[in-house]
Formats: C-alpha cells, structure tokens, sequence
C-alpha cells in the first residue's frame, strides 16, 4: 500500500517531535515514524540552558515546562580528591552577558508535552523504516510492515545509529572511550539541594547532581570504561556500588542520592560522538533529504548540549522547510510544479544545513575538550584543571548557552 505525505520525520525523539510542532506551529501537517509503540525516552533528564529555552519559547511550550523545573542559581565544581571547591559559577546576569535561564528538565514530560501539542495522527508508532529510494522528485519509504509512503521531504531524527545519516554518507559515531551511568532519585521531602548544579571530578570521573524540582534530583557519572566495567552495565546494583566506590571525599548527603536511587531508574550507555570534521565537509542535507538531532551532532554530555541543540535544530528546520514549501502554485503543468517545489525544498534544506553546519561543528568539539580535560587522571592536568581551568570550562557552558536559533517566522 502507497500513502502520500509532504514530509516524513523518522524518530520521535527530541529533535523530531520539535520539528513537527515547529512545522505544525506554521501551518504544515508532516507524519512522524516511530519504531516503538509509545514514545521512546532515552535517559530521565537533561540541563536546558539558556538557548534551549529560547527555542521552546519558539514552540509555545516553554511556560508550561517552565512550572514544573526549578530555575537554577549557579555551578559549583569541586574536586573528589579534595572535596574542595575548585569553581563556582553564578548564572545570574553578569556584565556583558544576559540574564542566563538554567533548568534540569525532565526528558519524558518535554516529549509528552511535544506530542501533546501535534494534531491527532501525527506520530505513528510500530513504524520502522527499513529502507527508502529515490522516485523522480519524491522519497519512497519502505516500512517493516509492507506500507510504503512517498513523500516531498525525508528527515532523519532517528539517532546515534540513523539510517538517514548513513545514506548522507556519514560514519557511525565514535566511541570516545568513556562511559556514563545516570540516574533519576526521588524524596519524599526537599532534597535540600536549593538550585544549583553541584558538580565533582578527578581521578579520572565526573559526577554532577542536578535537581529538577524540590523533590527529584538527576544525576550523572562519566567514567572512563575498562573490559572489566563494561560486564556491570547490564547490572544496575552493581552500577550504584561502582559509582558508590568512585566518588571519594563527596558529602554524605550527595552519596545518599544514589543509595536511594531505585535500581529501575538507573542505566548506563557508551559515550559516542561524530568526528567534527565530518560535520565540515559531510552531506547535512542532500537534495529532499537531511538529518538533526543526534542523527546530525551526536555528542559527548559534557557540556549539556546535546537536547539542546536537538530543539534548535527543529526550530531552524522547520523555519527553513515552511518558507519553501508555502509558495502558491503558478499555474504550470504537474511535473513542472513538482519540479520547481523540489528546488525550492533543496535549497530550503541547505540553508538549514548551513545553519546548524558550524553550530554543530562548535558544540561537538567543546564537548569533546572539556570532558578530555575534566576527566584526564595525570599529575600535572590534574593540577592544571583544578588550579586554572575550572572556572574557564565552567565559563564554556554559558558561553555555548548563549545563542538564539530565532523564532518561527521567515521574510
């Protein structure tokens, strides 16, 4: 069975579902594949900074996430090995800079409130893509189920492992070498926390504690995987007892936070990323066809941008694919309108890729920087990152936070 859609998003992830709504925001349906049977959450939360929430003010959905997040206050970095504080960062206005807005937002109500916000049909579940081909101006998508959809635009959001990105010709991610376990805790009175990220590092891991609201607290742990460490992560008990034994002269309180982490809500995954040079000289985009969110930028955590840039990339998209599909019919026959709307679509799609081209290039490589330094084990980066380069990488965060991917509108 054919159907007929005008854009196809594989991945209702972060970056897919934005752009969807960014899309539907400025008056254009598109259809939403997903593989699963109900939204897939990867991970329980992430730092929305400054710039993400200038892109889900863009989205209309800002103020209702705003409710229910606490703003934070500021960074505090200190040293396992000390357990004195090496850094502390404020987030509130500084001269020069803005007023900077920080918040732990919790992934599976971000994607509810997305969804929630898409017309009925929107996304379609139990959908996976199994290939897609060229059909003159169009793509054909071939599903797991036989169903085959044509469409004017193919977008892929479909992740770390994206058959989109592949077809564009980029490589799988690298692994960095590195691992993370993260988990969500949640109190049954106030955590005692207040509203700061509290953040520690040396002897070669990075820990940091970030509270959502007055009663939930997520945390992370970056650690860099031996043969030996990769047979616990299917083991959440052995997880929480190797973070446990890591975390060295940490408060008792910021301990208690894993200890009370149910095993549920505890998992650990590889740290990959894109090579940033493909980003300068790979296909973002090609002819009716591109890629964002993870499929586009994957990236180390280490500056908290990975969930961000996603909602900027759909914000930019959908800007960028609404100005060249909105254009009235001339009159002329079916073939030439075709013809001129795939045009217009691939040159929409390239500027979108020109946009986010350097962005992404900037964001995977900081990441990339700050975790080496924040997690290198030897003497003398040990001292250099504790004496002089703290409050420079926390500096980082702030100023990669500060961009604004503009709103939903075009000239």
């Amino acid at each position: 069975m054919e159907v007929v859609e005008d854009i196809v998003i594989v991945g209702a992830g972060i970056a897919g579902l934005a752009t969807s709504l960014g899309l539907h925001r400025l008056g254009i349906r598109s259809l939403v594949l997903e593989s699963s049977e109900s939204l897939r959450i990867t991970g329980f939360a992430f730092t929305a900074w400054t710039n993400a929430w200038k892109a889900m003010d863009a989205l209309g959905i800002a103020d209702f996430l705003r409710q229910r997040h606490d703003r934070l206050h500021g960074l505090i970095v200190t040293s396992i090995v000390t357990g004195l504080a090496t850094s502390e960062l404020s987030f509130v206005a500084q001269e020069g800079q803005g007023e900077h807005e920080v918040r732990c937002s919790q992934r599976k109500l971000l994607s509810e409130t997305l969804a929630k916000e898409l017309p009925s049909g929107t996304i379609r579940y139990s959908s996976k893509v199994v290939s897609f081909e060229d059909s003159g101006h169009f793509k054909l998508v071939h599903l797991a189920d036989g169903t085959i959809l044509k469409t004017k635009v193919l977008i892929g959001c479909d992740g770390v492992n994206s058959v989109v990105a592949t077809w564009l010709g980029f490589s799988k991610p690298a692994f960095v070498g590195r691992s993370t376990i993260r988990g969500f805790a949640e109190f049954e009175s106030s955590h005692g926390f207040g509203t700061k990220f509290w953040q520690y590092a040396g002897n070669g891991v990075r820990a940091g504690f970030i509270p959502c609201d007055d009663h939930t607290v997520y945390w992370f742990f970056n650690y860099t995987a031996s043969p030996q460490d990769k047979e616990m992560e299917g083991d959440p008990l052995k997880m929480k007892q190797f973070v446990l034994s890591k975390l060295g002269e940490v408060p008792d309180r910021v301990k208690a936070v894993i200890e009370i982490t149910p095993l549920e809500s505890i998992i650990a995954a590889p740290l990959r990323f894109r090579h940033p040079r493909e980003l300068l000289w790979g296909n973002i985009s090609k002819g009716n066809v591109c890629v964002a969110g993870d499929a586009l930028h994957p990236m180390t955590p280490d500056i908290g941008q990975g969930g961000c840039a996603a909602l900027e990339d759909g914000v930019v998209l959908a800007r960028c694919l609404a100005e060249a599909l909105r254009k009235e019919p001339s009159g002329e026959t079916q073939e030439k309108e075709e013809e001129n709307e795939y045009k217009r679509i691939k040159k929409g799609l390239e500027k979108y890729a020109r946009e986010r081209r350097w962005r992404s290039f900037d964001l995977i490589s900081t990441a990339y920087m700050v975790g080496f330094i924040q997690q290198s084990n030897g003497k003398v980066m040990s001292f250099l990152r504790e004496k002089f380069l703290a409050g420079f990488m926390s500096g980082l965060l702030l100023k990669r936070a500060a961009f604004d991917c503009g709103k939903l509108n075009f000239s």
